[in-house]
């Protein structure tokens, strides 16, 4: 009797262990994840729009915000405008964030350029419209949040990079536009990847004037005061274009490193022939994406930190988004440039 019933337990727990090995009911597919077919979402927000205000459309530098800024639109199922003169006009950018205000958006992003826009950023708060500011802040306005590359970061990765490259020792000139902040944090942090190696000498600063012509110039003085200079490297694409042009001139290429900042198909163009080291590129069409993100979510989805976090007077969300800061050389630089291509508008 009870080797029967030992059996008999045995059988129930040898059918109990096959049905939990047992494979599992196939899952429903998941939604596609690639990066150019953002999930659809639901048709509910259609009519909400969220608009980016800048300058300088004309640049292929903002082609990949366009690109962010409109998928993010459509992976939230939002419309998402951008607006903004093509060239550098103040007047005319802040003529077009009145227009926005206008509108009644459910948000605005805007490039915080200058000081100037901080009235209108306050202004478009007060009219109950949240803004981030995207690419360069402007901490003392009532925004929301920024969205952006650390300055600093941008020039610390550039400079671990070029110092790796000199192995560690050599004469580095700086080329840059000294006494704006944005440039003065990128230099800050080059010079502190450089205090890692104790073999790598900053010579020389130079100023370009954010003017290319200038910085070719200044890089060709600089070569001439420093036969033995080992690199330049530049807060900008300006002091990367110029010194890359210097470096091809002097017939140093090979011999003087350079590296650049940004992903301009030009910047691309000079590492793809070698003139150019490498580059520290922002992580700029997520820069976008994420803008529109963080005003979607302080609309739709805030976190509980009160019963009324409105009538409280209470914030919640982040309010700092730092972006990824990328190098780009020869061993990866084809996606990039096929990034750029993918950038172009329609």
């Amino acid at each position: 009797m009870k080797r029967t019933f030992f059996y008999l337990v045995s059988l129930i727990l040898l059918a109990a262990m096959l049905v939990s090995c047992a494979p599992a009911a196939p899952q429903a597919a998941a939604p596609d994840a690639g990066q150019d077919q953002p999930a659809a979402a639901s048709a509910a927000y259609a009519d909400e729009e969220y608009i980016y205000v800048s300058c300088m459309g004309n640049l292929e530098f903002f082609n990949a915000h366009k690109y962010g800024w409109d998928w993010a639109g459509q992976a939230l199922g939002v419309k998402a405008t951008y607006v903004g003169p093509a060239e550098y006009d103040m007047n005319a950018m802040i003529a077009a964030f009145d227009q926005a205000i206008a509108k009644k958006p459910k948000g605005i992003a805007v490039f915080g350029v200058e000081a100037v826009l901080t009235p209108e950023i306050n202004k478009a708060v007060d009219a109950g419209i949240p803004v981030v500011t995207i690419l360069g802040d402007l901490p003392d306005s009532k925004r929301l949040a920024f969205v952006g590359s650390h300055q600093y970061d941008l020039g610390y990765v550039g400079g671990k990079k070029i110092a790796e490259a000199l192995n560690g020792e050599g004469k580095i000139a700086i080329l840059s536009i000294p006494g704006s902040q944005m440039f003065d944090d990128r230099e800050a942090g080059f010079r502190t990847a450089f205090a890692e190696f104790p073999g790598i000498e900053v010579v020389q600063v130079g100023d370009t004037k954010a003017d290319t012509v200038t910085a070719v110039n200044v890089a060709k003085d600089i070569l001439q005061r420093h036969p033995d200079l080992a690199a330049f490297v530049g807060t900008d694409s300006t002091g990367g274009i110029g010194a890359a042009t210097a470096v091809e001139e002097a017939g140093k290429v090979g011999q003087v490193k350079t590296v650049s900042m940004d992903r301009n198909s030009d910047v691309l163009e000079k590492i793809q022939k070698g003139t150019l080291t490498g580059t520290v590129a922002q992580d700029d069409a997520a820069m976008a994406f994420w803008a529109l993100q963080v005003l979607f979510n302080h609309v739709h989805n805030q976190a509980p930190l009160t019963v009324d976090n409105q009538k409280a007077g209470a914030t919640t969300g982040p309010t700092m988004v730092y972006m990824s800061a990328n190098y780009i050389d020869q061993g990866n630089l084809q996606y990039f440039l096929d990034a750029n291509t993918l950038y172009l508008p329609e």
